[in-house]
């Protein structure tokens, strides 16, 4: 069923029950991933579940609903006068890796994300009735900011339900945008059946924030704006969640430049496309904690799926630090503040996972920017890390006078800055010395050597942590 054939029955669409879905496939066990009840994926659902599972009529596993060309069309035209035309500019990082790369930053938008787009699309696409009584949805935030905003200035109520690991930056700003902010469920998989529960119980319409054919609308105009913005490109890279964006741009970007190859990118922390892909259907995962919470659904869209799949060329799955490498990258080289799925997109060219395209065109989306400073903090200083720039060693020195002094100074001597610094005397055995735990930061790993070098030279006993993930030799 094309979604074009969907749309004049919005209005009629209601939500429904039915039994558990405790024989849904689920992805339990799969790569060392903890199960939840009875083998199942936390958050999945299991035999446990006694209620009857509220079900989106919009976001069918037996019929799924595939977005078309002219739907992200309509959607331009539609969202034109209210979301930003961000611009797609060429990266400082194209000298660097000799690479032609462009970023689209869609972080400026008005919220910090993309997700404006199918917001203010599928408020739009509301019948009068439905916009009178308002609308729900589970988000992890940036759906939430985006439908929060846009409902607010439209006039429409909206409920967002925010898992309890939602950022608390992002529940603020959506209670800043008059929204009714429920934050309930231990990821979104259980926060997405509250909400669902409650569209139901209070009659309100359910907006999937990344399987809504209307959603998956939306985000595709970034696809239109790309193609403009930029000539001849050989590949655009996109951050993967939910798959509602992927889905959109995919579907803009293969109707106007065939031959660009469409890529993926996921956290190893919730690789759920990639399962999916496995599975040949979407699955449930059981994910963990990840520097790109935007990124950290349990279960791919069974619409964004089944559109994005004939669309794609390559999915890849990058490890957490080299995400915080390209936060800190981003930071440094582009002076933007990104988050977590922002810079998926730079963290695979950085890991090497896209060298097919070297010297080639290829445009990075920028989805969000919106992290919290705390964890932006924790990411500066991961990215230090993988790249050698922040070192960890002990090394053990004389107990008497002046013997941590001079460790300071030989430190200092030879530029380096030390960030923590902590004795342990009392689990060595020679009561004469003292073990000294020290974090540093150095300029680069070139520095990081040379210091590693003049302490080894005047300490005996002197361990340095593991290798920098960044780093090959």
């Amino acid at each position: 069923m094309q979604v074009s054939s969907v749309t004049t029955q919005m209005a009629s669409a209601k939500l429904t029950a039915r039994p558990s879905a405790a024989e849904r496939p689920t992805a339990a066990g799969q790569n060392g991933h903890e199960a939840g009840v009875n083998g199942a994926p936390a958050g999945a659902p299991t035999a446990a579940t006694t209620e009857p599972e509220i079900v989106d009529p919009f976001c069918n596993a037996d019929n799924p609903q595939i977005i078309t060309f002219q739907d992200v069309t309509s959607a331009a035209f539609k969202i034109r006068k209210g979301v930003e035309l961000t611009p797609c500019v060429k990266s400082h990082f194209s000298d660097l890796i000799d690479m032609d790369i462009y970023l689209k930053k869609e972080f400026l938008q008005f919220t910090g994300s993309f997700k404006e787009r199918g917001a203010r699309y599928a408020l739009l696409m509301l019948s009068d009735e439905q916009k009178k009584t308002g609308v729900i949805s589970a988000s992890l935030g940036n759906h939430a900011q985006g439908l929060s905003y846009h409902g607010w200035k439209l006039g429409i109520p909206v409920t967002v339900v925010m898992p309890l690991k939602a950022s608390l930056m992002k529940i603020q700003k959506c209670r800043n945008y008059h929204a009714n902010v429920v934050v309930q469920g231990a990821d979104m998989g259980e926060a997405k059946r509250i909400a669902l529960k409650m569209a139901h119980d209070r009659g309100l319409t359910y907006i999937n924030g990344y399987d809504h054919p209307h959603i998956m609308s939306g985000q595709g105009t970034i696809g239109l704006e790309i193609v403009e913005q930029v000539s001849d490109i050989d590949a655009v890279v996109v951050p993967v969640g939910g798959g509602g964006l992927i889905a959109g741009v995919a579907t803009a970007i293969k109707n106007l430049s065939p031959n660009t190859k469409i890529i993926g990118v996921e956290s190893e922390k919730c690789p759920s496309f990639t399962r999916a892909l496995e599975n040949k259907s979407p699955v449930f995962v059981a994910n963990q904690e990840t520097l790109a919470d935007g990124l950290a659904v349990p279960q791919v869209g069974y619409n964004a799926y089944a559109t994005t799949v004939p669309l794609l060329d390559k999915m890849i799955v990058v490890k957490e630090e080299w995400i915080a490498l390209a936060i800190l990258r981003l930071v440094e080289l582009e002076k933007c503040v990104v988050e977590g799925a922002g810079a998926a997109g730079l963290a695979a060219i950085l890991a090497g996972h896209l060298d097919e395209f070297i010297g080639k065109r290829v445009v990075l989306l920028i989805c969000g920017g919106n992290i919290d400073t705390t964890m932006f903090g924790k990411c500066l200083e991961r990215g230090m890390a993988a790249e050698g720039r922040l070192q960890r060693f002990t090394v053990t020195v004389s107990d008497g006078p002046g013997g941590v002094a001079k460790l300071c100074n030989l430190l200092a001597s030879l530029g380096v800055s030390i960030k923590d610094i902590m004795h342990e005397r009392a689990f060595i055995r020679d009561i004469h010395h003292v073990e000294v735990k020290v974090i540093c930061e150095t300029r680069d790993w070139e520095h990081s050597k040379e210091m590693r070098r003049v302490l080894q030279e005047k300490y005996s006993k002197v361990h340095f942590y593991d290798m920098p993930m960044a780093i090959t030799e």
